[in-house]
């Protein structure tokens, strides 16, 4: 007597595993990261051994070592637009929604790989970046310690808001099948479009415009909130909610198309 093969069946866990498994046998996973962590903490330690403590002053400390973010936040837009958009210039996602027919489970499943790896990867590159740019700013207006007020809470959000803005381009991916459109609508939603809003003279648009990605990172990361910027529960609210919107035009999309 034969016993029957029982089929695998699809489950969140082998969802997650093949989409953590596809990430990381990919090389520009593994180019973007190290080029991410690069980047922020040699332009990190470069300005701190750089600045001579002339500034004029008012500038965040958390901040003013974290400039290397800048590039963060594309680095992370792009891993993520490659996530998924990537998938469809390649016709990878034939096979991977074949296999999930349902579809979302690959959708979520691809954001919480994201999110595990742009996390602890910005937080230890921030954690390690701040100590390092603190030792040739000990004796200027920017030297401060992990234990000041605000400065353990920046460095954490604004790994947790880098994030959030992996997410959000992950999203967008999804949404236009292109990794040029997607990356284009990224930058021009997050370095673009806010600045062309403050050129009205309302101040509606001022107050909307501080919950935009760029500046609700600011918000996030610095360790003394300014008066006219977002408070740093806010701000990642409002980062949150960017990526829920994102991911669920994303949902919405990858529901109603073909492939």
């Amino acid at each position: 007597m034969t016993t029957a093969v029982q089929p695998y069946r699809v489950t969140p866990a082998r969802v997650l595993r093949s989409e953590w498994h596809k990430l990381w046998t990919l090389r520009s996973t593994w180019i973007t990261l190290v080029a991410t962590g690069a980047l922020t903490v040699g332009m990190g330690v470069g300005i701190s051994a750089a600045y001579d403590g002339t500034g004029e002053g008012g500038l965040d400390p958390v901040m003013f070592v974290l400039l290397g973010t800048q590039f963060a936040t594309v680095n992370l837009a792009v891993l993520g637009v490659l996530a998924t958009a990537g998938e469809y210039s390649t016709g990878q996602i034939r096979a991977t929604l074949t296999a999930v027919p349902r579809r979302l489970p690959v959708l979520w499943s691809k954001a919480a790989v994201l999110a595990a790896v742009a996390f602890p990867l910005c937080l230890w590159t921030n954690l390690l970046t701040f100590p390092l740019a603190q030792a040739f700013l000990s004796d200027t207006d920017q030297s401060a310690a992990l234990g000041d007020p605000g400065v353990l809470r920046g460095l954490v959000g604004n790994a947790a808001a880098l994030t959030l803005l992996a997410v959000m381009a992950l999203g967008l991916g999804a949404v236009t099948r292109s990794v040029p459109v997607s990356l284009g609508v990224y930058i021009g939603l997050v370095m673009i479009v806010p600045e062309l809003l403050r050129m009205l003279p309302y101040a509606v648009v001022d107050d909307a415009v501080r919950y935009f990605p760029a500046q609700a990172l600011e918000s996030a990361t610095a360790a003394r909130t300014g008066p006219e910027a977002a408070s740093p529960t806010a701000a990642l609210l409002a980062l949150a909610l960017w990526a829920a919107v994102s991911l669920a035009a994303a949902a919405t999309t990858l529901r109603r198309r073909d492939v």
